[in-house]
């Protein structure tokens, strides 16, 4: 990051959300020179997004494993773990590095509930957050809701620690496979967390898939596309006015 700018990614969500997926489907992606509109630059954790992808490339007689990626476990568990990525962007041949946060998702769940925020301190270096939510808890009725709550409350956390500096925020809803979550449900949602003072877009993925109509790694390129967004521009504190010269203007004023 001292020789190169690099965008930083908070990538937050509870157990199983489906974060390490999104990480392992697009690496993948890249390697197969399928992620629509980009492709792969450089990366210096090439071996660390290989052990993640492991269980994707294990398979038995021609069944997919029970469980496409590892529970993400740190060996220092009070630092975050970082992927480097360096991609280039096919329309005009651009590149963009992401230091994507892989970081277990029970440091999520700690935040939630006891403000336990120590670890998460890179977020105040981070551009983009996605909040990784389980789409089939999204679409069922009888939990949905209580993920809504727990989704609001990450956002109070967030917006608590990180305060006007609260970087853009996307909603990553995984699982469009196999979920369908109706789009009141998506509208109560971003409502909860506009109460919470976090305006957030929303991507549905599915990392991977287990339906004929929907393929791996949908809406994955969606995903980076919305990620690697510039940083929008920071109006002049002070803009020049153009207020007549007899009236007394402040705004005039500048230090020699």
């Amino acid at each position: 990051m001292a020789s190169r700018y690099i965008k930083v990614v908070g990538i937050l969500g509870e157990p199983d959300s489906g974060k390490t997926a999104c990480l392992v489907s697009t690496y993948l992606m890249i390697a197969n020179a399928s992620l629509d509109g980009w492709s792969y630059a450089d990366s210096k954790s090439l071996m660390a997004f290989e052990e993640l992808a492991r269980g994707a490339r294990e398979w038995n007689e021609g069944s997919p494993p029970n469980q496409m990626t590892m529970h993400t476990e740190l060996m220092d568990d009070r630092r975050a773990g970082f992927l480097h990525l360096r991609l280039r962007r096919t329309s005009d041949g651009s590149c963009i590095d992401l230091a994507l946060s892989d970081i277990p998702g029970e440091w999520t769940t700690k935040l939630v509930t006891t403000a336990q925020s120590d670890r998460l301190d890179f977020l105040r270096s981070a551009e983009v957050i996605w909040m990784v939510l389980d789409g089939r808890l999204l679409a069922d009725k009888e939990r949905r809701q209580g993920l809504i709550a727990r989704t609001g409350q990450l956002a109070g956390r967030v917006r608590s620690m990180l305060a006007e500096a609260t970087p853009r925020v996307i909603v990553v809803v995984t699982h469009r496979d196999s979920a369908d979550v109706p789009e009141a449900t998506m509208d109560r949602l971003l409502a909860e967390l506009n109460r919470k003072g976090i305006d957030a877009s929303v991507v549905r993925v599915a990392p991977f898939s287990d339906s004929g109509s929907v393929g791996a790694g949908d809406g994955i390129s969606a995903l980076i596309d919305s990620t690697a967004q510039p940083v929008p521009i920071t109006p002049i504190f002070w803009p020049d006015s153009n207020v007549c010269e007899e009236s007394r203007s402040y705004s005039k004023f500048r230090r020699s």
